[in-house]
């Protein structure tokens, strides 16, 4: 095996990576529909946008990979970095940098890898969109151009995301040691912790706004059947596409956390009960409307959602509760049903 080089301006691209705020952040639900077509329009078992960071590769988006990193010694992506055109490794078995790394020898197996850079607007490479498959395989010319303007779409992306006022939000309020604490590795969203920290930074702004707090209790019908019909692995799957779906549903500021087991619960400001309702029946036709796929088979699943509106003088925390309980009404009323709690 051999392992990548270091650039040769590796601290300017360290630097311009931590400063576009991009490393253990919550996952994004453009990059993942992103991610997912590039899948479809390749027939690959798995797509990621991967992040080259001082001694890891990070995945901002993925799929077809339970992995959140692995090592930048072992990765492909490091490789890919030290040059401006597409690396393509049409079968890593003939290929002497890779033929014995542990991810040929060891899941997950890649026999195809290719892997463009995504640059930032200095002109540093950040990471990379990469394909890989457990199958050797070849690009025709039509589909490499097409592979490198799907990269220029996640690109401008990235150098539009750095710029906007949310990454300013997220950057002013939390370290990336801070973040770390606060991601469930598996969904790639905030957790129990994430949610703790922005309930009332979100009542704050609220306030400033003139808006209300509003929040989605969200937890899984019968969640407990796919672990035990399907296993954990299948329960896992279930649980990132959910995690996925939702995000998906809501608006880009809006904040999806995992709470624990299969419950999710977002924050949102709403002017008022109707645009809170509003979105909650859009996270839950999200789930109902097409099976979860899994690799024994499609699960159709539904979601019970307990909604609350914070009234004036409320503590967010009541608030909480009360959304809390109108999911337990959602589930005693029949499942697969939004519930106000009035």
């Amino acid at each position: 095996m051999l392992s990548p080089e270091m650039p040769c301006d590796e601290v300017l691209r360290q630097q311009i990576l931590d400063d576009n705020e991009l490393l253990d952040t919550p996952a994004d639900p453009y990059l993942d529909t992103l991610v997912r077509v590039v899948r479809e329009v390749f027939a690959v078992k798995t797509v990621l946008i991967s992040l080259i960071d001082h001694d890891r590769q990070w995945f901002k988006s993925r799929i077809g990979l339970d992995i959140t990193e692995t090592p930048r010694t072992i990765s492909f992506c490091a490789h890919a970095i030290l040059d401006t055109q597409p690396l393509i490794v049409e079968d890593t078995y003939n290929d002497l940098r890779f033929h014995d790394n542990p991810v040929v020898i060891n899941n997950p197996q890649i026999r195809f890898y290719a892997g463009q850079p995504l640059f930032s607007e200095e002109g540093q490479p950040l990471g990379t969109l990469c394909l890989i498959d457990p199958a050797p395989r070849q690009l025709s010319d039509k589909q490499l151009r097409l592979f490198i303007d799907m990269a220029v779409l996640v690109e401008g992306y990235l150098k539009l995301r750095h710029v906007s006022a949310q990454t300013e939000q997220l950057r002013a309020a939390l370290s990336r040691e801070q973040r770390k604490t606060m991601l469930d590795p598996l969904t790639q969203l905030w957790n129990r912790a994430g949610l703790d920290h922005f309930l009332p930074r979100h009542q704050q702004q609220a306030d400033e706004l003139g808006l209300s707090l509003g929040v989605l209790f969200c937890d899984l019908d019968y969640f407990k059947k796919v672990n035990d019909n399907h296993g954990h692995a299948a329960g896992d799957q279930v649980l990132w596409e959910t995690a996925r779906r939702i995000s998906a549903a809501v608006r880009p500021q809006d904040v999806v956390t995992r709470s624990g087991g299969e419950e999710f619960v977002v924050l949102l400001l709403v002017h008022d009960a109707h645009e809170l309702l509003q979105i909650a029946e859009r996270i839950r036709n999200t789930l109902s409307k097409e099976p979860v796929e899994t690799d024994n088979q499609p699960l159709h699943l539904t979601i019970s959602i307990g909604a609350a509106l914070r009234s004036a003088g409320e503590p967010p925390s009541s608030t909480m509760k009360r959304a809390d309980q109108a999911l337990y009404q959602a589930k005693g009323n029949g499942r697969n049903r939004v519930e106000f709690a009035h």
